[in-house]
């Protein structure tokens, strides 16, 4: 079944909660107050003794980072709040890149991770990490990364969720164009052409001259990508190496933990 792009994403109260406020975006550097972000803790780690730096993808100003002020404390009211793949309100005050949390509420509305969709989640918030610069919004790659979770948590395939996730990541933060047109012309590919994928540039026919470690992709298989089509079981084989060579590409060969283990179990 085909993975819509414009599904909605949650249900009416989350997404309300979670949608952008208008003229709540201005220069990451002239804000020193934010109140009831939505945004999705990433990754955290110990501060000296009674705090936390969280990092966090937040909808309106993109990955930043955060320091909970005694949230290592035994009755700290954030301890049980700042969970990774739970959406929350997030408010924090400075204009440095290390801000101040000031206050955290969880929304809800989201079914749990468990299991291999728990793995595949931490997969998602590694390549955030790896490729969201800090301070730069990016609200639809924020509404995918929601709707990844909410797929994961339905028991939707991971694989094709994860395919999904990988394109628009790639989209969203400037390393590939769209899957189903040709670099510099825009033509659409033919269904029954063979293409390979430029990493620097984009879509381009194959000719057999290409460098060796670049995939031959079939026209279908690069329309069904772009339409979150993998029903067939070639666009599911070449749609992981095309996701492979070129995450691997724009990485410069480095491994994230999480691919690793789901590469040794097969599963991705």
């Amino acid at each position: 079944m085909a993975m819509n792009e414009a599904a909605p994403l949650l249900p009416a109260t989350l997404a309300q909660t979670l949608s952008s406020q208008p003229g709540q975006r201005t220069a990451m550097r002239q804000e020193r107050r934010v109140a009831e972000q939505p945004g999705f803790v990433l990754h955290s780690y110990p501060h000296r003794e009674t705090s936390v730096v969280i990092d966090v993808l937040s909808r309106d100003y993109g990955r930043l980072a955060l320091i909970a002020k005694g949230a290592k404390r035994p009755y700290s009211t954030l301890r049980g709040v700042l969970q990774t793949f739970q959406p929350l309100a997030l408010s924090w005050a400075g204009k440095s890149e290390l801000r101040t949390l000031t206050g955290a509420e969880w929304v809800g509305g989201m079914p749990p991770l468990a299991g291999h969709a728990l793995l595949c989640g931490f997969y998602a918030n590694e390549l955030l990490l790896k490729f969201c610069a800090r301070e730069d919004p990016c609200e639809r790659l924020f509404d995918h990364y929601v709707l990844t979770l909410t797929r994961l948590g339905a028991g939707a395939p991971p694989v094709q969720a994860l395919r999904s996730f990988e394109r628009i990541l790639l989209r969203e933060t400037g390393y590939a164009s769209a899957f189903d047109a040709l670099a510099g012309t825009r033509q659409p590919v033919a269904a029954d052409g063979t293409y390979v994928f430029d990493p620097e540039r984009g879509v381009r026919v194959a000719h057999g001259t290409e460098p060796a470690q670049w995939p031959v992709i079939a026209g279908q298989t690069l329309i069904d990508m772009e339409r979150d089509e993998y029903t067939r079981a070639l666009t599911l084989t070449q749609s992981k190496q095309l996701m492979r060579f070129l995450l691997h590409h724009h990485l410069g060969g480095a491994v994230l933990n999480t691919r690793q283990i789901l590469l040794d179990l097969h599963t991705l």
